[in-house]
């Protein structure tokens, strides 16, 4: 630009005068100053008459005057017209081809808008355009500022079929960066063009996702443009083609599902007319069905626009003069409730996060009648409500999950996770239902906190209590309009439900929760550290450190990358890079836009915790899906990443690397007889779990207090330390690595069945939480004994423990897939899944019996034996052989037997190998190499060939002194090489054995 962006708008873009007479003053400087004439401005202008610009006009005249002799001298001569405006596109499109941000802008941009006029060339020049909008936001900042609007606004008054969807594309580049165009557009009528081509089924679906993108922002907090919308029958629209009549015409495209979702919930917030006709057009109905999508982002805006549909509590639509109205809507908000307590423990916390913040605003609608019946769990038993709800006194199981679909079966399912009530008086202690005073108050902090109130027998068996408030307005709620109870039954599930979001694994979700409570007089959730110690210092639940959980740009990324085929080594099948979902769940900084606070869902959530508030709308936490969903289209859409060369260079390198390290091992010995490194974690408890990283000299290890360190073995250098989490109820199950091709991911098991996946958790304080959730979710008797593997080649992830099934989650769609019937009478203490057929898996049985399961089958359970009997002792380990052969598998249990068998035989095992006397606490399966592990209690180490061979004993340090190696708690070998981590359990050691030629690099 030749003018300072300011004056540039001041004068050429405010006011349609002012910019026609200083356009006027531009062309008469430059024929003035050709005369010697000086023309003068105010504000005084730069001087333009010899600016390279007016070649390109010149040359334009020149050519116009040029034709003038033949067509005098011919009157019949036809007119040719002037190339101009076609070598000005070609010029642009050639710096398209070739330019960046870091380049001199275009200079051909302001002639591109004057060719939009002229009807021959205005595809074209609509084409390239948009190509450019598509280059980033500064590209759309530079057409907007150069005058693009009137232009594009103008040509929504065309007809023109081939114009509508290169016109839809550019307006959704230009809204994606400024929203403040919705004025305009409702004023000039515009959201009728979008309505009509969002409609039309001759247009691809991405391509209408992009009209109901642009409609949503139209009528994201636009009072004009939700009624103009509504008007002009958007909801309708939306609707019909989530349920089209016609099954076959049912989208199937997750973006389009995405935003006409979005497009709803936007048309529905704070809007009661559009929420009433909502509700009469059976949206919840439709709405719900993508609840069970197989793309989290479906999920979480379903439940977005699900949570719009419920009335805060504002005033009636009909001044609050027709109660019939009334108590439609709240039985109709009543079964969205329903629906959406059905998803409370989706494996996204994406989606979990949405129904938090959804389930918060039925709080808000409904405080009157949910404080009574959290009022009621405090009265006496006799009361004629609690014959019907569940008591709180009757706490019979320590877990921490609850299901709905329990509740709803009838299961006291409240009472298994929440404590004994509290009520707060007029002083400032805690009283107990028996009278007698709490140890600590719980009022003192926002923590979730160590220790358990002294209260009667039920807090016991209880590893949480609640905290009920008298009187207590929670800011400005008082005002909330009375509301007929259509079920209490709901209410008292909505409570339970809340309780154990308060405990969600992802800390933001949790913070929402407690908030959600503290709005029904629920003060917070309490929660009793059991298994290390009583009473203490609360420790916070939410640290600020960790990240949200913003995924990536969306579906269009998920998809349009290269494949992610995980071409593994000869020894093992073709597996996939999963987790693209778990990449696309990365961390807050790639979020474009969000809401009222840096930090992003967390800090909203106690904005009114300091003193009451004049809105409602400050009160409620605030969703983050649709800001989120926004950033996918303010990104490159028509270009592929830059990024896939570099990362299928870099997979293809680690692939060979993997197959020379497989060849090696193959080959090699095995006989561990060389440690190589030994590094004291300083663990209190010792080491739990370790694992070995397939590229890099790391180590990864992990205790009982979820205490996570990485070390180089070669280096003997510490790496990183972090906590996997800050909640007082701990206890590790396994660390399992996921995608080790590529940037691998940390996925921590905790042994209360809640899962964690960590990135970057090779830098120092650089780790992030990617997603959290719980995998045994609805299973209260899975206790605290949780067991979990992970399937690199199907995505998924086995779960279970003290419990009768299975849990199968597919981490890509971050969902359930299955849940299996363990056909066996006792919990599982070991699983394995299968690195050669994808959803095969075995497990070993607390009764020391095994089977074998397949997801493909019908029966799913294809082979049973008891390898261990007369032997009753637990399996402690369970690993399906190295190389291709699916069918034999290796068990050992505590006795410290390890059985060799095979599946196509009968059921007796055709090796035994005595390795301990009752003391076996450790099993490793070598991925590709023949070799199994073994360790003991009584401080021992054994390595044998498949054949039952002895290969290697340790029981002593390469030291002087020769101390002892201490207790065995884990083992593990590295995917590739010829290496076995040990973790002892008395002296926190980690241990690396190799073979006597091992090499450090």
């Amino acid at each position: 630009m030749f003018f300072l962006m300011e004056l540039f708008q001041r004068l050429f873009r405010q006011d349609l005068l002012v910019a026609s007479l200083f356009r006027n003053f531009l062309l008469a400087e430059r024929i003035m100053r050709s005369a010697n004439c000086s023309p003068i401005t105010y504000p005084l202008l730069p001087p333009t008459h010899q600016h390279h610009m007016w070649d390109a006009w010149d040359m334009a005249a020149e050519i116009c005057l040029s034709k003038l002799p033949h067509l005098i001298a011919d009157p019949n001569a036809e007119f040719q017209p002037s190339p101009f405006f076609t070598e000005q596109l070609t010029a642009f499109e050639v710096w398209l081809d070739h330019g960046s941000e870091d380049k001199k802008p275009p200079e051909q941009l302001p002639i591109v808008l004057q060719v939009l006029l002229s009807q021959s060339h205005r595809f074209r020049a609509l084409v390239l355009l948009g190509r450019f909008l598509d280059m980033g936001p500064w590209a759309v900042d530079l057409a907007l500022s150069v005058g693009i609007f009137p232009y594009v606004l103008k040509l929504l008054q065309t007809s023109a079929m081939e114009l509508r969807q290169i016109l839809v594309f550019i307006w959704t580049k230009i809204l994606s960066l400024d929203k403040s165009c919705q004025v305009d557009l409702v004023k000039d009528g515009g959201h009728a063009y979008f309505i009509r081509f969002l409609d039309s089924l001759d247009a691809y679906p991405e391509q209408r996702a992009m009209a109901a993108f642009v409609l949503a922002v139209i009528v994201d907090g636009h009072r004009r443009g939700q009624e103009a919308c509504m008007s002009a029958g958007l909801i309708d629209v939306c609707l019909r083609h989530l349920q089209p009549e016609n099954p076959h015409d049912a989208q199937t495209e997750p973006l389009l599902l995405q935003w006409l979702c979005l497009c709803l919930g936007k048309l529905w917030e704070d809007f009661p007319e559009a929420q009433l006709l909502g509700l009469q057009s059976n949206a919840p109905e439709i709405v719900t069905c993508l609840l069970s999508e197989p793309q989290p982002e479906v999920r979480a805006s379903a439940v977005f626009a699900l949570g719009n549909l419920l009335d805060i509590g504002s005033p009636s639509v009909n001044g609050g003069d027709d109660d019939s109205d009334d108590d439609e809507k709240a039985r109709a908000e009543i079964n969205v409730v329903r629906s959406l307590l059905q998803v409370t423990s989706d494996g996204s916390p994406l989606v979990r996060a949405e129904v938090s913040v959804a389930l918060t605003r039925f709080a808000l609608g409904h405080n009157k009648h949910l404080k009574s019946v959290a009022a009621e769990y405090w009265r006496p038993q006799t009361n004629s409500l609690l014959k019907s709800l569940p008591s709180l006194a009757n706490i019979n199981n320590p877990s921490n999950v609850y299901s709905p679909s329990n509740f709803l079966q009838g299961s006291s399912g409240l009472s298994s996770h929440i404590g004994p009530v509290l009520r707060v008086g007029s002083d400032t202690s805690a009283t107990g239902r028996d009278g007698r005073i709490s140890t600590s108050s719980p009022i003192a902090t926002n923590s979730i906190m160590h220790g358990s109130p002294q209260s009667d027998d039920s807090s016991q068996h209880s590893d949480s209590g609640i905290l009920l408030r008298d009187n207590a307005s929670n800011g400005g709620l008082s005002y909330t309009r009375s509301r007929p109870i259509i079920d209490s039954g709901i209410y008292s599930l909505f409570i339970s439900t809340m309780c154990s979001i308060a405990k969600d694994p992802y800390p933001r979700i949790a913070n929402i929760g407690r908030r959600a409570l503290s709005l029904v007089g629920v003060e917070q959730v309490v929660m009793r550290n059991t298994r290390f110690g009583s009473g203490g210092a609360g420790e916070s639940s939410a640290p600020s450190s960790n990240i949200g959980m913003a995924r990536s740009s969306s579906w269009f990324d998920m998809n349009s990358g290269i494949s992610m085929a995980f071409r593994t080594p000869p020894v093992s099948p073709p597996q996939h890079d999963y987790l693209t979902g778990l990449r696309r769940v990365c961390s807050m900084e790639f979020r474009p836009h969000l809401l009222n606070s840096p930090d992003g869902l967390a800090d909203p959530l106690l904005s009114s915790a300091a003193g009451p508030s004049t809105s409602e709308l400050n009160i409620l936490p605030q969703s983050t899906i649709y800001n989120w969903s926004c950033g996918h289209f303010s990104r490159p859409l028509l270009t592929g990443s830059d990024d896939n060369g570099e990362v299928s260079a870099r997979r293809e390198e680690r692939e060979r690397t993997a197959l020379d390290c497989i060849a090696k091992c193959q080959r090699s010995s095995c006989k561990m007889t060389s440690q190589i490194a030994s590094w004291d974690t300083k663990f209190e408890l010792g080491t739990k779990s370790a694992l070995l990283l397939p590229f890099s000299p790391i180590v990864v290890a992990a205790d009982e207090n979820e205490q996570i360190r990485v070390w180089n073995y070669d280096d003997a250098l510490p790496v990183n330390t972090f906590e996997n989490h800050k909640l007082s109820d701990r206890g590790l199950s396994k660390l399992l690595l996921i995608n080790e091709l590529d940037e691998s991911l940390l996925l921590v098991g905790s042994s209360d069945g809640n899962v964690r996946i960590w990135r970057n958790y090779t830098q120092k304080g650089g780790q992030k939480l990617v997603t959290a959730f719980s995998s045994v979710q609805g299973h209260r008797a899975a206790g605290r004994s949780v067991v979990i593997d992970w399937q690199q080649q199907s995505g998924y992830l086995y779960a279970s423990g003290d419990m009768s099934s299975i849990l199968v989650w597919d981490l890509d769609k971050e969902q359930l897939l299955n849940t299996i019937p363990s056909s066996a009478d006792s919990g599982i203490s070991a699983l394995s899944a299968s690195q050669v057929r994808s959803g095969q898996f075995a497990a070993g049985f607390i009764d020391a019996s095994v089977r074998i399961f397949d997801v493909r089958t019908p029966d799913r359970l294809v082979y049973m034996a008891r390898p261990h009997a007369p032997r009753t002792e637990k399996v402690v380990g369970i690993g399906f052989q190295p190389g291709f052969d699916p069918y034999k598998i290796v068990s050992a249990s505590q006795a410290g037997d390890i059985q060799f068998l095979d599946v196509r035989r009968a059921a007796e095992p055709y090796l035994t190998i005595e390795a301990h006397r009752g003391s076996l606490t450790a099993l490793a399966v070598h991925r590709h190499a023949p070799v199994i592990a073994s360790g003991s209690a009584k401080q021992m180490i054994k390595v044998f060939s498949l054949e039952g061979e002895q290969l290697t004993i340790i029981r002593y340090q390469p030291s002087f002194m020769g101390q002892r190696i201490g207790s065995v708690n884990c083992l593990s070998f590295h995917p590739y090489k010829s290496l076995l981590a040990a973790g002892a359990g008395d002296n926190a050691l980690v241990s690396i054995y190799a073979e006597d030629n091992y090499q450090v690099r």
